[in-house]
């Protein structure tokens, strides 16, 4: 009976996991190598490189900056992310390259480097409570062939993030 009840247990937490957890698939061509950038806990800052398309992006999870993926053509457009403030939403558009990222927070601040064309995208997590995790992609030696985002809720909370 107790072997029951754990499994019961462990099956809801995976369920209500999963339901915070969402995906938003690739836009772009999506040709070259693939990509992820991913960290530790929450992203407290985001940094983008680019002109007229985007040529390169890093995160930073705490105070650690993930590895740089791209190219980093002219200079970094960067926003620091505040207390309890979040990534909520990636727009733009997309091409063979992508050409424009907006990235948005639950404040309404916004990030936006590239320049506007015709294929727009939007992705935002399907829970209300999730942020932005991590994005993963496609690269080419000249700039960002794709992008997708993966959305969750972080355990850890930003005051004890910024305490380490």
């Amino acid at each position: 009976m107790l072997f029951v009840a754990v499994f019961a247990l462990l099956a809801a937490s995976a369920v209500a996991d999963s339901q915070s957890y969402s995906y938003s698939p690739p836009v772009g061509s999506g040709s070259g190598s693939s990509y992820s950038l991913t960290g530790t806990g929450r992203i407290t800052a985001v940094r983008v490189w680019g002109d007229h398309i985007v040529r390169g992006l890093q995160f930073r999870y705490g105070f650690i900056w993930s590895h740089f993926v791209g190219l980093k053509i002219g200079t970094a457009q960067e926003i620091e992310l505040f207390d309890g403030e979040s990534i909520i939403q990636i727009s733009g558009t997309a091409g063979h390259y992508v050409e424009l990222v907006v990235f948005t927070t639950n404040r309404g601040r916004t990030l936006s480097v590239g320049r506007w064309s015709s294929n727009a995208f939007n992705m935002y997590a399907s829970h209300p409570e999730a942020e932005l995790l991590f994005i993963s992609g496609r690269r080419i030696h000249w700039g960002i062939t794709a992008i997708a985002g993966h959305w969750g809720i972080v355990a850890s909370n930003r005051t004890s993030d910024s305490e380490h």
